[in-house]
Parts: structure tokens; sequence; C-alpha cells
């Protein structure tokens, strides 16, 4: 179902800008961990030999995007789990400790011109005593290659990050992904979300909203990003009902520079529930439900023959 979450602190007052995070679930931290014990950990994980605290930035700025992913995967999952875009491993250490039963598999895209790849992974461990050993992945563009697995293959699968990498046809990446995932399995997707309050603000005071270009090219930067209603109408088309789906900050938002906070607030405050979808990211638990729409939908495709395009009759319900 959509989740939303009730307001925990007092309305606000003077110049505070409203602040998603009182619309948002606590951090979810696996038990007898912090989140700075965690943050420790992934700040210091090495990667193919790169010097430790490397990747810092990285998992400093989204630790907390991680802890609420891992918290989308059942405690007690059983079964095939395959995470699509798993580098550079944070999630994938958190699964491997925090859901031991859970047989992973992994792919990533990287211009290598193999098939396959592994890379070696270095951390202090959970426990106090260091690790090493090596990640095995698949070497795949989910937007134009097949996935190397079965039809109906996995329980579980994770689609983090990926999806607004996208650059041509989203629609065949997901439904690839639907391919291999069983009937009724879990499809946990997040993405940064279109319409959080960062966005709202700048643009408002006049500022582009748009990805910086990026020298790793086309798949280095973000090429179209959803907001949680677009997403729950993607999905639906699709054939997947939802579990879970919100929206949540990560770290602190970019401050407004020359709007009053009591100006934005009063333009957010006219439209029925929006401060629950005003967070950085968009956090969603899909069942793999029913078969997919074979048109594509045309809220977000056009240009195409005419006996491409359509709609599913039933639209995601309103946030």
């Amino acid at each position: 179902m959509f989740q939303r979450f009730v307001r925990r602190a007092s309305a606000v007052v003077g110049e505070a800008l409203i602040d998603p995070r009182d619309y948002q679930p606590d951090l979810p931290l696996p038990e007898g961990f912090s989140k700075q014990r965690i943050l420790d950990i992934l700040t210091a994980v090495s990667v193919d030999n790169s010097a430790h605290g490397e990747l810092r930035a990285y998992a400093t700025i989204d630790c907390e995007r991680f802890l609420h992913t891992l918290a989308l995967i059942p405690d007690a999952a059983r079964g095939k789990l395959v995470e699509i875009g798993a580098g550079p491993y944070f999630t994938t250490l958190l699964l491997r400790r925090f859901r031991p039963d859970l047989d992973l598999t992994l792919t990533n895209f990287f211009n290598i011109g193999k098939k396959e790849g592994k890379q070696s992974i270095v951390f202090p461990g959970f426990d106090g005593v260091q690790e090493s050993f090596d990640f095995h992945y698949q070497n795949v563009n989910i937007e134009t290659d097949p996935l190397p697995f079965a039809d109906a293959s996995f329980d579980y699968m994770l689609f983090c990050e990926v999806f607004e990498h996208l650059t041509n046809d989203p629609l065949r990446a997901l439904l690839e992904l639907k391919r291999v995932l069983k009937p009724g399995a879990s499809l946990i997707l997040t993405t940064p979300n279109a319409a959080r309050l960062e966005n709202v603000v700048h643009f408002i005071e006049g500022r582009n909203i748009y990805d910086q270009y990026s020298a790793y090219g086309p798949y280095g930067r973000h090429n179209r990003e959803y907001t949680r209603h677009e997403l729950g109408r993607v999905m639906a088309h699709c054939g997947f009902d939802a579990e879970v789906s919100y929206t949540a900050n990560v770290h602190a938002d970019y401050p407004p520079q020359v709007v009053p906070a009591t100006t934005i607030n009063t333009v957010l405050s006219g439209i029925a529930d929006r401060q629950h979808d005003l967070g950085q990211y968009i956090f969603t638990r899909w069942i793999n439900a029913r078969p997919a729409s074979q048109k594509l939908p045309t809220w977000l495709y056009r240009s195409y023959p005419p006996e491409r395009m359509g709609d599913v009759a039933m639209d995601s319900p309103q946030p």
C-alpha cells in the first residue's frame, strides 16, 4: 500500500522551512547498530585496492539511503536476490550481513568488453574483524541487453538508483526485470524524487534542477527523474502492485537563498498532501502481480507508431 507518515513535529513556526523528515518513517537501523557505526564501516570500504576512504563522500551522504533500502527487504527474507547495479557494494555488504539467508546475484554495467567480472572488497567488518573477498558480477546494460538469467529466477530484486540513468526506453528495462522475477516476487526500487523540496526551492528561486553532464558519458548523469505518482503509474503499467511507497530525506536539503521560507510553506500548504512527497528519494517495494501492458504509456512516450501507444485502463492510486 502507499504509506503516509504523520508529522511528528508541531506546526511550522516563523521562518522555518517545512521539513520532509517530519513526514517520513524513522531511520531503520539493524538491531545493535547505530547509524554512526554503520557509517564508520562503509566509509572505510576499499574496492579493488582503492585507498581506504576514497568513497567516503558517497557513503557519508547516502548512508541513510542504504539503511532505508535494507529495511524494504524483510528480516526473514529467503531465496534468490539479484541486485542490479551493485557497485560500489554498500547495500550489498548490508545484505550480506543482515539478510544472510538470501542467495545474492550481482550485476553492473562497466564498459569493459566482458560479460562477467569481479571486484575485490576490503572493509573493517561488522564484527570488528577486517574482511576481504571478491564480489563476482554479470556485466550487462539493462537498457539494451537481455539479463543472462532464466525466466522467473528470482524471489527479490534490488533496482536502486539506476532508473533515473536510463536514456531511451525505461519500459523495456522494467519488462526485462519483470521477466526474471518470479510471479509474486518483490522488486525494491529506489530513485531520486523529481518533486523533492530541493527542486521546488531551486525552481522558485530561478535555478535549474537538471543534472550536470558527466565525464562518464550519458549513463553518468540523471537523464530522467520521476515523481512518486509517475513511478506508480509506470509500475502499474508493467503489472506491479505497490506494497510500500514513500519519500524520504537522507541528508540536509539545500536551503532557500532568496525566497522566504514562509512563502514556500504557503505555496506547499495549498496542495493537499504535498508535504508527504517532498523527500529527496522515493523508496518503494512492488509485487510482480500480473502481466504487463504491451503498449507504451502515452504520458511517458511520444512519436512512436500509433499501434504501439496506449495506457492501462487503471491508474495507480493517488498519493
